[in-house]
Order: C-alpha cells, then sequence, then structure tokens
C-alpha cells in the first residue's frame, strides 16, 4: 500500500473520469511526468507538513494498491533530500484507490 494527499475535489472528479491525474498540488500527471506518493502514513504526514498546511480545501488520504495500478511505481530520492518516495508513472485507477480518509495536515 502506498499513499497520496489529494483535494477532495480532484478525488470526486476522478471518480467520475475512473482515474486520478494529479501529481500534486496544482500540477498534473501530464505536466510532473508521475504521480507523487508516500510509502507509508509518517511519510504522508511529513509531507503534509512540509506542502499543505496552508491548503485551505479539503482533503483526503489516498490508500492504493500497488498492484491495481498497471503502471510503474518506483522510489526515488529527490533532490535536496535522502528520503526515497514511491513515484506512480501513469494513473492511479480509481479502482486502486482502497481507502479515501479525509485528512488534516497537522493533526
Amino acid at each position: 500500500m502506498i499513499f497520496h494527499l489529494a483535494l477532495v475535489s480532484d478525488w470526486e472528479q476522478a471518480q467520475g473520469a475512473g482515474e486520478y491525474r494529479m501529481s500534486t498540488l496544482g500540477r498534473t500527471l501530464d505536466e510532473e511526468g508521475f504521480i507523487h506518493a508516500s510509502a507509508d502514513l509518517a511519510q504522508a504526514e511529513g509531507v503534509a507538513r512540509r506542502f499543505y498546511l496552508d491548503v485551505t480545501e479539503p482533503l483526503v488520504l489516498l490508500a492504493v494498491d500497488e498492484s491495481l495500478l498497471g503502471s510503474p511505481v518506483k522510489f526515488e530520492v529527490p533532490e535536496g533530500t535522502t528520503e526515497a518516495f514511491p513515484h506512480i508513472y501513469g494513473p492511479i485507477p480509481t479502482a486502486a484507490v482502497t481507502t479515501a480518509t479525509p485528512f488534516t495536515p497537522g493533526v
């Protein structure tokens, strides 16, 4: 299981389309080349503290079953960090999302 923070509005749009295509805040899969994800809940919480504290729109934490993705997942270390993060190189089918839990950064 890997995790992805999403705006509720983006997740709702994905449910209608059958796939999720946002990479990160304000950037799509097509713009970024992959979808940012976290390896575990602790990593997702760290991402939320670093990048999502000022977001006022409701968020959900998507739990993604890697075996249902149909796209490669590569663990990569972003520049300036020492921590490896899973990057999903394709859209997330909504069927691969096992839960979408309301999420508040810093709580």
